[in-house]
Order: structure tokens, then C-alpha cells, then sequence
């Protein structure tokens, strides 16, 4: 296969052979310890060189200069005490074959001043980025001879710490601000043509190779077109890119198309779920032929047969899949094994980035090990104990992980469903268009439940004495919950869930409130459905601005849906109650912060405030249970076996997981079950 795999040939890079065409591009995970990468960035990274991948590029991205604060948890190149950690991470990769680069920035206005030392961020014009709202000051020349020099030294110490080589971000940040007219309306030697524009760009790359020498892999991941009236074009950027080829202080591209100074911005060149997949391949492939060059590229690219593609077609030397990679980071093993199917696949979701964008660290929606590899394996191994009887009731995501992983563990597992077809919550999401790809968690764990023997019964109500028939060693209740409706002062009876618009069982009024006192996807979903029907559309929050657990990335679609549609967003307010008034309803909504009330006139109130437990099988089980149902935290979290026996007389241990226990999401769902069945 590797004879004939476009994805499985080798590629020189210099001097540099890379074993595949697979790379993850850099991103920063938000995993760094003081502006270090400590154990669990490097594990992080070591996965992916176990996994196959043929170069992963770290950080995204370093700070080359102490004055750039901060922005998410990036890794501060300009410290010497980075060396030591770094090449601890490049040995260890580089030991399973694969190299390691990393990406150095000054981060410019795409920052705040309130982070790290207080100090204001940078621009060549006082133009604001409307991402981070920092109002920058106009960079002078003393500024740029300290931030050139920054460059040069924070390239020695990659070099230093054993990196194959460096990439430089140009695009958002400092240097390709210089080369935009967006950004630079500077009249000096800085401004004005596209020679000066580059003058800073020129500078800091012939600083870095005079500093690495010529043998030092250096790139440039550059916007080769900014997509937008106000910014660079796209002959311009081919011109740019032409342009720093031809100094020869560079030896590839990572091209991007697009401009990230807003949230609508950024997912057009970080596309989400529902929008188009590997969008700027082509146009990525267009400048690799007219600078006849290297170049990489990444942009959703999710899956094996679009980068395949990518490079048989002569589009790209090096395909980035690096949402795809945090997914499952051996995706290049199952590749070169032949085993494809077995991918994890990336869903578009995108809770990896939004959580880094919110202020958390990167996690898969649908695979907890990433980020976690110092204590959860990507890879299930068998168990060294007893086989047990384990029955899983509910096949949602925390009900197929369960099961998944108790018969990875050598467990004898039968799975229980009352409906058709397994999915749970993750069915009903993935009801609407845009957001299908989640189907894929559940067809990828149910795939894996059914090649590890897991007996899967649909169809199957079950109760009580049909668990005890099974003569269960162990009992996981995973049936999820229903919607909690019933939050109001009065009225909650004439209201209905986002459940009922989502599934079709209610279609959407003419006049319809939504009221979303959850701030996640399915009263957004709900929400999307109803304006795209036509109706009036109002929705309230009691929060500062709607969906805040729902981070940028996503909020985009939604909020063009809204705009589109002309749907009204009430902030800080709460629905109180509703009452008939003929064939209508009259909403009475108020705030927390004043007695002040409002009515609304509408036809249809739709709540959306989580889920309440379906529990009544897990306590019709409890007392027969050697632990009545109680798990030990501690050895929870610790991963450790649960050994609390408070019931002499049980036969069986009883436990419940995902929203059978509390509304949350898919990924705490998940977690909890791995974490439960991990250390059976």
C-alpha cells in the first residue's frame, strides 16, 4: 500500500526527509506550564509521533518578544529556560520518526494588554482588532530593531533545543499586519508600497537566517490573499509570496486564505461543522503552482480521501490535519495498516478551539484522551482481571463508551437500547443539516462496541427484572435525560422543549419565544430551525449575550442565521410565566436586576433548560446493588477500581453516567464512562 498511497510517500524538505505527507499544523493547545511546554504539552505532541504523523508543528504560537502578551496560553519563545522542555519534546518525538518544527510570532494587536506584563500591544497603525478589543499603539523604530533582534534570538533557541525547523506566523499577527492596507496606513519607510510593506518582513526573516545559518528550515505561514475589501488581495499576496521566495531566506509556504480579526472572520479561514470542507484547497494549490514552491496547507481538512486528494493532485507537498489529529491522533497508523475505518473521526464541532478562544485547553467533543495522555490511553488495552458480565442500559454517547471500553477491557458486555437505532441526544442534534457530522460519534462508537463483541439489543425497554435475568457482575445506567420544562412561576405546561422542535414532533408557531436558560447548542438549534421556518422569532437570556457555554467559532452560524432573519435577543431578562389569552399566550418577562415587567404576545414559548435524569431504573436497581449505586470520587478521578461495598446481601455493582446523572455534554458524558470502565 505505502507503494501506491499519495498520503504514505515521502517528502524532502531540504535536507530534512519526512516520512509521509501528514503534518498537524500549529495550534496552541493552552496545555503550557508558565510559557513552557511541560509533560502533558509534550505527551500531547509524542502521541501524534506514535500515531505516524510525519511532522507536528508546536505552538501557535510562541511569543518571540516579552511585550507581546500573552493570548492563550502561548509558550514564550523569548525565555532561554524553554530550551531544555523543547528539546526534551523534539528527542522524544523525533525517536518515533517524526520532526518537529515550531511556529514564532509577535503577536501584534492579536492580543490584550491585560495579560502578562501589562504592557501595550503593538501595531504599524492604531487600527483595533475588533477580537481582542486592545486599541494597539503605532509601533516606532526603536520598537521594530528590538522586535527584529527578538526573532533572530527566539530562532537561536529553537535551534538550540533541536528543532527541524521553525515556521513564522504571518497571518493576524505582526508582520503580515505591516502588509496589509487594513491594518498599515503608516506614510513612512514602513507604509505606502508593497516594498515598504514588506520591509519588516524582509527584516526579520534575513535576521533569522543570519542567525540559524543555511541550513535551518525556516517557513512562513502566510495569508496569501485576506479575502476582504479592506485587506490584501489576492494578487497581492501571490505577489508577496513570490516575493519572499525570492530572497531565499525561507523554504516553504503554509498558505492561508482569510483574515481572523473577528469571530465571522476566523471561521472562514477555521471553518466549523456545516460549512465547506477544505475550502481554500484549491486556491492553496494556485499559489503552490505560480510560486513552484513548497507548500502546506490546512484548513478542514477532516479527512484521509480529501488529503489523498490534496496530494495527488500536486495541490500540496504537506497536508495539515490537525483538528482531525486531535480527533485521534493515529490516524497515519491506521493508514499505513489499512486500516481506515477504524479513524475516529473529526465531527467539525470544533469544542477544541472555542474552549481555547473561551480561556480552557483544547478537548475533542468526542475523544477525552487527547490532552489527557498522561493518564488515558489513546488506545484501550485488554485487562489483566477477571472477565465480568457487564450490562449497559441507553445507547447515547455515554452508553456506547461504556460499553466500548468494558469490552476493550475483556468484559463480557450486552447493551441495551429502547429504540431502533443507537445515538441518544447526538440523533436528535444531528437531525439538523449543519450539524449532521455529529452522527459520526455515535457510528464510530458503535462500530467499535460492535467489533469488540458487544452484544447490541435496540428495541429493548428495559426494566429491572430484565437487567437481574442477565445475571449482571456490573450494571451502568446510561438512559440520559428529558427535558426539564418546568421552570417557570406558572404556565410551564403550555410551554415546549427545543426537544419537540428539533425531533419534528412540534413545528414551529408563527409567534414563537425561545427561551434559553441553558446557553448551549439545542436551544440555538432550536432556535436556527424556527427563524429558517419564517416565524417571528424572539430569543431571551438571562445571560450577558446568548449561548455563552457555546464558544466564537460556533456562535458565527448561529448569528447569521439570527441577522438573516431578523430575530430578536433579549439579554439579562427571564421568561416569568405564560398564560392563554385566546388562541394565543401572553409571556410575562422580567430581570433579575429590576422588578420591571414586559408581556410578550406570542403562540408557541419554547424552553430550553437542560435535562432532569431518566433515573427511575437506576433506583429500582439501587438496593439490590453491592454499592447502592455510590462511587468513590477519589478513585474516580484517580482512576482507580471502585471498591465500595455498602450492601453485603448486592449481587451486582451499580453505577450511572452521562446526563443520568446531571445535565452536561457529550464530551463530560464520555469522559465519565472512560473514566468509569477504564481501570475494570
Amino acid at each position: 500500500m505505502a507503494a501506491t498511497d499519495p498520503l504514505l510517500q515521502p517528502y524532502r524538505l531540504k535536507h530534512l526527509t519526512l516520512r509521509n505527507r501528514v503534518m498537524s499544523t500549529a495550534h496552541e493547545p493552552a496545555y503550557s506550564e508558565d510559557g513552557l511546554p511541560g509533560a502533558r504539552y509534550r505527551l500531547y505532541h509524542v502521541e501524534k509521533a506514535k500515531g505516524g504523523i510525519a511532522l507536528t508543528m508546536t505552538a501557535g504560537s510562541a511569543i518571540v518578544s516579552a511585550d507581546s502578551p500573552p493570548a492563550f496560553g502561548n509558550l514564550h519563545a523569548y525565555r532561554d529556560e524553554i530550551v531544555a522542555p523543547l528539546k526534551h519534546l523534539a528527542e522524544d518525538c523525533q525517536a518515533h520518526g517524526t520532526a518537529v518544527m515550531i511556529q514564532l510570532t509577535h503577536l501584534g494587536r492579536r492580543t490584550n494588554w491585560n495579560k502578562g506584563d501589562w504592557l501595550p500591544v503593538l501595531a504599524p497603525s492604531p487600527v483595533r482588532e475588533p477580537a481582542h478589543r486592545a486599541f494597539p499603539k503605532e509601533i516606532e523604530d526603536w520598537d521594530i530593531e528590538r522586535i527584529v533582534a527578538d526573532y533572530a534570538a527566539a530562532a537561536q533557541r529553537m535551534q538550540a533545543a533541536g528543532l527541524d525547523g521553525i515556521e513564522i506566523e504571518c497571518y493576524g499577527h505582526l508582520v503580515d499586519s505591516f502588509w496589509s492596507p487594513a491594518t498599515n496606513h503608516r506614510t513612512d519607510d514602513y507604509g505606502g508600497s508593497l516594498d515598504n510593506r514588506l520591509r519588516f518582513a524582509r527584516r526579520v526573516f534575513s535576521a533569522i537566517r543570519a542567525t540559524v545559518g543555511p541550513d535551518f528550515i525556516v517557513g512562513a505561514r502566510a495569508v496569501a490573499d485576506e479575502d476582504w475589501d479592506k485587506g490584501l488581495s489576492r494578487e497581492e499576496g501571490v505577489d508577496i509570496c513570490k516575493r519572499l521566495v525570492a530572497t531565499g531566506d525561507i523554504d516553504f509556504l503554509n498558505i492561508i486564505r482569510g483574515h481572523v480579526d473577528s469571530d465571522l472572520g476566523l471561521s472562514r479561514v477555521i471553518p466549523v461543522q456545516g460549512m465547506r470542507s477544505a475550502p481554500h484547497l484549491d486556491f492553496a494549490g494556485e499559489v503552490r503552482a505560480e510560486t513552484k514552491f513548497p507548500v502546506f496547507h490546512a484548513a478542514r481538512i477532516n479527512d484521509v480521501a480529501t488529503a489523498r486528494h490534496a496530494i495527488a493532485e500536486g495541490k500540496l507537498d504537506m497536508v495539515g490535519m490537525t483538528r482531525a489529529h486531535i480527533a485521534d491522533p493515529h490516524i497515519m497508523r491506521k493508514v499505513a495498516a489499512g486500516i481506515e475505518d477504524r479513524i475516529r473521526p473529526c465531527v467539525g464541532a470544533t469544542y477544541c478551539l472555542d474552549r481555547i478562544y473561551e480561556g480552557g485547553e483544547a478537548l475533542c467533543v468526542h475523544n477525552p484522551a487527547t490532552g489527557r495522555e498522561a493518564t488515558i490511553p489513546q488506545e484501550i488495552p485488554k485487562g489483566d482481571g477477571p472477565a465480568r458480565k457487564v450490562v449497559v442500559i441507553g445507547a447515547g454517547p455515554a452508553g456506547l463508551e461504556a460499553a466500548r471500553v468494558a469490552a476493550m477491557r475483556g468484559h463480557d458486555v450486552v447493551l441495551f437500547e429502547a429504540a431502533d437505532r443507537p445515538g441518544g441526544q447526538v440523533r436528535l442534534l444531528a437531525r439538523s443539516k449543519r450539524r449532521s457530522e455529529l452522527i459520526g460519534i455515535t457510528d464510530w462508537l458503535t462500530a467499535e462496541c460492535e467489533r469488540h463483541g458487544v452484544a447490541l439489543r435496540f428495541n429493548s425497554y428495559v426494566e429491572a427484572p430484565d437487567v437481574l435475568a442477565e445475571t449482571p457482575d456490573i450494571v451502568i445506567v446510561a438512559t440520559g435525560g428529558l427535558p426539564n420544562t418546568d421552570i417557570l412561576e406558572a404556565g410551564s405546561d403550555l410551554a415546549v422543549s427545543s426537544w419537540d422542535i428539533l425531533s419534528g414532533d412540534v413545528k414551529p408557531g408563527e409567534r414563537v419565544l425561545v427561551y434559553d436558560d441553558n446557553g448551549q447548542h439545542p436551544g440555538m438549534q432550536a432556535a436556527e430551525l424556527i427563524a429558517e421556518s419564517g416565524a417571528q422569532l424572539e430569543i431571551v437570556s438571562p445571560e450577558r449575550f446568548f449561548a455563552p457555554d457555546m464558544g466564537g467559532l460556533n456562535h458565527v452560524k448561529y448569528a447569521e442565521c439570527f441577522a438573516e432573519h431578523g430575530v430578536r435577543i433579549t439579554i439579562n431578562s427571564r421568561v416569568l410565566k405564560v398564560e392563554r389569552a385566546g388562541n394565543g399566550l401572553i409571556a410575562t418577562v422580567g430581570s433579575d436586576y429590576s422588578t420591571r415587567t414586559e408581556t410578550r404576545e406570542i403562540d408557541q414559548l419554547v424552553i430550553e433548560h437542560g435535562t432532569l435524569p431518566l433515573d427511575d431504573l437506576y433506583f429500582d436497581l439501587k438496593e439490590g446493588a453491592i454499592n447502592r449505586g455510590e462511587i468513590d470520587w477519589r478513585a474516580f478521578t484517580d482512576l482507580r477500581p471502585q471498591r465500595v461495598e455498602s450492601n453485603p446481601a448486592g449481587t451486582y455493582r451499580l453505577y450511572r453516567v452521562g446526563d443520568a446523572v446531571a445535565s452536561r455534554n457529550i464530551h463530560a458524558a464520555i469522559y465519565e464512562s472512560l473514566r468509569l470502565c477504564l481501570p475494570m
